[in-house]
Protein backbone atom coordinates (compact mmCIF):
# COMPACT_ATOMS: atom_id res chain seq x y z
CA UNK A 1 0.00 0.00 0.00
CA UNK A 2 1.12 3.51 -1.00
CA UNK A 3 2.11 6.04 1.86
CA UNK A 4 0.28 9.15 2.33
CA UNK A 5 1.01 12.19 3.53
CA UNK A 6 2.48 15.98 3.56
CA UNK A 7 5.34 16.48 0.85
CA UNK A 8 8.86 18.47 2.38
CA UNK A 9 9.34 21.02 -0.08
CA UNK A 10 13.51 20.67 -0.31
CA UNK A 11 13.46 23.75 -2.81
CA UNK A 12 11.05 26.52 -4.71
CA UNK A 13 12.17 28.71 -7.49
CA UNK A 14 9.45 31.39 -8.65
CA UNK A 15 10.47 31.53 -12.47
CA UNK A 16 7.46 34.26 -13.29
CA UNK A 17 6.20 37.06 -12.06
CA UNK A 18 3.26 38.58 -13.48
CA UNK A 19 0.41 41.20 -12.25
CA UNK A 20 -2.20 38.64 -12.06
CA UNK A 21 -0.44 34.98 -11.48
CA UNK A 22 2.75 33.80 -10.38
CA UNK A 23 4.64 30.85 -11.37
CA UNK A 24 7.32 28.48 -8.95
CA UNK A 25 8.74 25.08 -9.21
CA UNK A 26 8.91 23.56 -5.98
CA UNK A 27 11.43 20.43 -5.52
CA UNK A 28 9.59 18.24 -3.01
CA UNK A 29 10.35 14.80 -1.23
CA UNK A 30 6.96 12.55 -1.76
CA UNK A 31 6.29 10.44 2.15
CA UNK A 32 8.21 7.50 0.39
CA UNK A 33 10.99 9.56 -0.19
CA UNK A 34 10.53 10.04 -3.90
CA UNK A 35 11.99 13.40 -5.69
CA UNK A 36 9.74 14.83 -7.97
CA UNK A 37 8.77 18.24 -9.25
CA UNK A 38 5.55 20.31 -8.77
CA UNK A 39 4.48 23.31 -10.92
CA UNK A 40 2.26 25.85 -9.21
CA UNK A 41 0.47 28.52 -10.05
CA UNK A 42 0.48 31.17 -7.23
CA UNK A 43 -3.12 33.34 -7.61
CA UNK A 44 -4.62 35.60 -5.01
CA UNK A 45 -8.05 34.50 -3.20
CA UNK A 46 -11.09 35.32 -5.20
CA UNK A 47 -14.66 36.02 -4.35
CA UNK A 48 -18.01 34.87 -6.48
CA UNK A 49 -21.22 36.43 -5.81
CA UNK A 50 -24.83 35.31 -6.85
CA UNK A 51 -26.69 38.36 -7.12
CA UNK A 52 -30.58 37.47 -5.92
CA UNK A 53 -33.42 40.33 -6.44
CA UNK A 54 -36.40 40.29 -4.66
CA UNK A 55 -38.16 39.06 -7.82
CA UNK A 56 -36.23 35.96 -7.93
CA UNK A 57 -33.73 36.84 -11.08
CA UNK A 58 -30.23 36.12 -10.28
CA UNK A 59 -27.67 39.01 -11.89
CA UNK A 60 -24.75 37.66 -14.13
CA UNK A 61 -22.29 39.29 -16.46
CA UNK A 62 -21.12 38.13 -20.18
CA UNK A 63 -17.44 38.60 -20.94
CA UNK A 64 -15.16 37.09 -22.98
CA UNK A 65 -12.53 35.27 -21.35
CA UNK A 66 -9.38 35.10 -23.58
CA UNK A 67 -7.98 31.47 -21.33
CA UNK A 68 -11.35 30.27 -22.83
CA UNK A 69 -11.54 32.12 -26.32
CA UNK A 70 -15.57 32.53 -25.78
CA UNK A 71 -18.00 34.75 -24.15
CA UNK A 72 -19.10 33.45 -20.70
CA UNK A 73 -22.28 34.08 -18.76
CA UNK A 74 -20.77 33.91 -15.03
CA UNK A 75 -21.54 35.17 -11.93
CA UNK A 76 -19.47 38.45 -10.77
CA UNK A 77 -16.05 37.65 -9.47
CA UNK A 78 -12.76 39.34 -9.27
CA UNK A 79 -9.79 38.99 -6.99
CA UNK A 80 -9.34 40.02 -3.21
CA UNK A 81 -7.60 43.08 -2.72
CA UNK A 82 -4.25 43.28 -0.64
CA UNK A 83 -5.65 44.36 3.59
CA UNK A 84 -9.04 43.75 1.68
CA UNK A 85 -11.49 41.13 4.16
CA UNK A 86 -13.44 38.67 1.85
CA UNK A 87 -17.04 40.22 2.75
CA UNK A 88 -15.42 43.43 1.42
CA UNK A 89 -14.19 42.17 -1.60
CA UNK A 90 -17.06 40.54 -2.89
CA UNK A 91 -19.16 44.02 -1.86
CA UNK A 92 -16.92 46.12 -4.51
CA UNK A 93 -16.54 43.46 -6.96
CA UNK A 94 -20.29 43.18 -7.32
CA UNK A 95 -20.76 47.27 -7.22
CA UNK A 96 -17.73 47.35 -9.86
CA UNK A 97 -19.28 44.49 -12.11
CA UNK A 98 -22.82 45.39 -12.23
CA UNK A 99 -23.46 48.78 -10.24
CA UNK A 100 -25.59 46.64 -7.74
CA UNK A 101 -24.85 46.97 -3.88
CA UNK A 102 -26.04 44.46 -1.85
CA UNK A 103 -28.11 44.58 1.92
CA UNK A 104 -26.85 41.31 2.66
CA UNK A 105 -24.34 39.28 2.06
CA UNK A 106 -23.74 35.02 2.75
CA UNK A 107 -20.79 33.50 2.49
CA UNK A 108 -22.22 30.03 1.22
CA UNK A 109 -18.89 28.23 0.56
CA UNK A 110 -15.30 28.17 0.01
CA UNK A 111 -13.25 26.08 -1.87
CA UNK A 112 -9.85 25.75 -4.05
CA UNK A 113 -10.56 26.48 -7.37
CA UNK A 114 -8.08 23.74 -8.81
CA UNK A 115 -5.88 22.57 -6.06
CA UNK A 116 -3.78 20.33 -8.47
CA UNK A 117 -1.47 23.37 -10.04
CA UNK A 118 -2.97 26.63 -8.25
CA UNK A 119 -3.18 28.23 -4.64
CA UNK A 120 -6.42 30.44 -5.62
CA UNK A 121 -8.79 30.28 -3.07
CA UNK A 122 -12.44 31.31 -4.22
CA UNK A 123 -15.22 32.46 -1.31
CA UNK A 124 -18.75 32.23 -2.88
CA UNK A 125 -21.61 34.69 -1.56
CA UNK A 126 -25.54 35.09 -1.52
CA UNK A 127 -26.03 38.79 -2.17
CA UNK A 128 -29.67 39.81 -1.66
CA UNK A 129 -31.30 43.28 -0.66
CA UNK A 130 -29.80 44.45 -4.05
CA UNK A 131 -29.90 48.41 -4.24
CA UNK A 132 -28.64 49.60 -8.14
CA UNK A 133 -25.72 52.07 -9.10
CA UNK A 134 -23.35 52.21 -11.71
CA UNK A 135 -20.87 50.05 -12.94
CA UNK A 136 -17.03 50.63 -12.77
CA UNK A 137 -15.67 47.95 -14.56
CA UNK A 138 -11.71 47.79 -14.78
CA UNK A 139 -10.26 49.65 -18.12
CA UNK A 140 -9.57 45.66 -19.21
CA UNK A 141 -13.15 44.77 -18.37
CA UNK A 142 -16.15 44.49 -21.54
CA UNK A 143 -18.86 43.39 -19.12
CA UNK A 144 -22.49 43.00 -19.91
CA UNK A 145 -24.76 42.57 -16.52
CA UNK A 146 -27.56 40.24 -17.51
CA UNK A 147 -30.62 39.23 -15.11
CA UNK A 148 -32.08 35.35 -15.60
CA UNK A 149 -34.55 34.21 -13.78
CA UNK A 150 -33.97 31.64 -11.20
CA UNK A 151 -36.12 28.79 -12.60
CA UNK A 152 -33.31 29.05 -15.28
CA UNK A 153 -30.42 28.28 -13.86
CA UNK A 154 -30.27 24.81 -13.90
CA UNK A 155 -31.26 24.48 -17.66
CA UNK A 156 -28.64 27.33 -18.58
CA UNK A 157 -26.31 24.80 -16.37
CA UNK A 158 -27.34 21.52 -18.05
CA UNK A 159 -27.09 23.25 -21.29
CA UNK A 160 -23.58 24.50 -21.38
CA UNK A 161 -24.44 28.23 -21.46
CA UNK A 162 -23.06 28.63 -17.63
CA UNK A 163 -19.78 26.41 -17.63
CA UNK A 164 -17.21 28.07 -15.44
CA UNK A 165 -16.94 25.98 -12.71
CA UNK A 166 -17.25 29.28 -9.83
CA UNK A 167 -20.42 29.85 -11.39
CA UNK A 168 -21.78 26.47 -11.88
CA UNK A 169 -20.62 25.83 -8.12
CA UNK A 170 -22.11 29.02 -7.14
CA UNK A 171 -25.30 29.12 -8.68
CA UNK A 172 -26.20 25.40 -7.38
CA UNK A 173 -24.64 26.11 -3.50
CA UNK A 174 -27.49 29.03 -3.78
CA UNK A 175 -30.18 26.89 -5.13
CA UNK A 176 -29.83 24.52 -2.98
CA UNK A 177 -29.39 27.65 0.13
CA UNK A 178 -32.56 28.92 -1.25
CA UNK A 179 -34.57 25.36 -1.55
CA UNK A 180 -33.38 23.93 1.80
CA UNK A 181 -32.96 27.04 4.04
CA UNK A 182 -33.26 24.86 7.11
CA UNK A 183 -30.12 22.91 6.25
CA UNK A 184 -27.63 25.82 6.15
CA UNK A 185 -26.42 27.24 9.30
CA UNK A 186 -26.70 30.92 9.07
CA UNK A 187 -23.60 33.01 8.05
CA UNK A 188 -24.61 36.06 6.85
CA UNK A 189 -22.04 38.97 6.95
CA UNK A 190 -22.88 42.93 6.63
Amino acid sequence: MKERGEERTLESRRIYQGQVVSLRVDTVSLPGGRVIRREIVEHRSAVAIVPLDGAGNILMVRQFRRAAGVILLEVPAGLVEEGETIEDGAHRELAEETGYRAGRLEKLAGFYSAPGFCTEFLNVFLATELTPGTPHTEADEDIEAVWMPLPRIRELIASGEVRDAKSVAGLMLALDRLEHPLLWPSMSAK
